[in-house]
């Protein structure tokens, strides 16, 4: 087992490397540029994020559709994982991960486009959509897009669900001294009720988390900055400075250089919002809206509030944080990340434990979906009841056993997701650009689609 292990943790160090981050990030420019910089939108997309469409078709709304999505991709990785850029590359880092983020929005943007424009209505009468529909339909390629399903399967099991429940199992011991199995056993009954009910309840689930949680956390967050008030502008001018000239980290920070910077910070970014992973796609496809577009736009404004607010607030907790208590350690991302929460008096410790425990169960859900969309498209539909009872039963497992292995694998898993995500952005780049036409810059969103058949 530890040979499998230093052998998963040397591939996923490769395929999230500079080769990863210069495809990804490269991906982000190209489609920026191409699309005429459809971060210019996003104000629209908010507005239509929260408007419903009666007259499209779909299963749930656009407001769900989103709300799923970020269930998936705000958790752990926009919390632990930004302090954990910070640590290694320094608070520089922080700019890095959040210009991921501006960029990001054009293959989010993208993603949601394709999933609309190739969706189909599966044998239950539900939409069916992501990038195996785009790779097979759009590109004729059915070999990818059997590779990606499978991928997205496996990785469901690993990021999406036993990290994420070990991670909630870990911080109620930590904080409470609850027993993981104690844990593990309502986890598992509580996402039970959910999944169970298919996308539907999945959807109204988080629906009425996700803006909960992410309100709670903003506001512990904006707690911690009137706290550190002085510190504030001192950090915003650190983290621009450092992002560019190693010689302006101080205040007890590690020293870092740009090209390290560039690298967590990027990477961060990326592992973040999922912008480019081809997971949320696949939520985006269920929406009830009229044409690509408007999905695309609305999928768009979920790498906004993941990485350019969630993540660069947290950043900004963590560096003015540094600056104001010059005693935090810088051990790993978490012990930075809880002695930058304990400084709010009482309720710092408490904030932080229910924030990741919330952000962490909405992941799960989120996941379940993506897992069960890609178990149909391999296996079809009979095989959902079969993939629910796994996924339910491997959340107990994950609550109490060790995760090394699985963590390593799941970030292979993600990795291999990307590549063929990615290789339908480029080659059906055309067509992104052809739906923008008709439907954006002719000033045509309300417009309906035909539903290809």
């Amino acid at each position: 087992m530890n040979v499998l292990n230093n052998i998963l943790t040397e591939i996923s160090g490769w395929l999230w490397g500079w080769p990863m981050v210069i495809l990804l990030m490269g991906t982000h420019l190209y489609l920026t540029v191409r699309l005429r910089f459809p971060q210019r939108k996003i104000f629209t997309a908010i507005k239509l994020s929260i408007k419903k469409d009666p007259d499209a078709v779909g299963d749930v709304s656009q407001f769900h559709s989103l709300a799923t999505a970020l269930a998936a991709t705000i958790g752990t990785g926009n919390i632990i994982g930004m302090a954990t850029a910070i640590a290694m590359g320094g608070p520089g880092a922080v700019l890095w991960c959040w210009l991921t983020g501006l960029f990001g929005i054009s293959t989010k943007y993208s993603e949601g486009l394709l999933a609309i424009k190739y969706r189909i209505k599966g044998t239950d009468g539900s939409m069916q959509g992501g990038p195996m529909y785009a790779l097979e339909r759009g590109l004729g390629w059915k070999w990818l897009a059997i590779l990606f399903a499978i991928f997205t399967a496996i990785a469901s099991f690993g990021i999406g669900n036993m990290v994420q429940a070990n991670a909630i199992a870990t911080i109620t011991e930590e904080s409470y001294q609850i027993s993981p199995y104690i844990t593990g056993a309502i986890t598992t009954f509580l996402v039970s009720l959910v999944i169970l009910g298919g996308v539907k309840i999945i959807a109204k689930v988080c629906g009425l988390l996700v803006p909960f949680m992410a309100l709670f956390y903003v506001i512990g967050c904006i707690s911690i900055l009137i706290i550190n008030a002085p510190y504030v502008w001192p950090s915003i001018k650190l983290i621009c400075t450092s992002a560019f000239s190693p010689s302006a980290v101080g205040g007890g920070f590690v020293g870092a250089t740009i090209m390290t910077a560039a690298r967590f910070g990027i990477s961060r970014g990326l592992f973040s919002n999922e912008s480019g992973m081809g997971s949320s796609p696949i939520i985006a496809a269920a929406a009830v809206t009229r044409n690509p577009v408007r999905q695309a736009l609305v999928s768009s404004s979920g790498t906004f509030w993941d990485t350019v607010v969630v993540c660069a607030i947290t950043g900004l907790v963590i560096v003015s944080s540094v600056l104001a208590y010059p005693d935090i350690s810088f051990e790993d991302g978490a012990t930075l990340t809880k002695m930058a929460f304990s400084k709010i008096p009482y309720i710092g410790t408490p904030l932080l434990t229910f924030g990741l425990m919330s952000f962490t169960f909405s992941t799960i859900l989120g996941w379940s979906y993506y897992g069960e969309r890609a178990v149909e498209y391999l296996k079809g539909h009979r095989w959902i009841i079969i993939y629910r009872i796994l996924y339910i039963f491997a959340v107990f497992i994950g609550s109490v056993a060790n995760l090394t292995i699985v963590w390593n694998l799941a970030d292979c898993m993600n990795a291999m997701m990307a590549l063929p995500n990615l290789i339908s952005l480029i080659c059906l780049s055309g067509i992104i650009v052809q739906e923008t036409r008709k439907y954006l810059w002719s000033g045509q969103l309300d417009k309906v689609m035909e539903e290809e058949p």
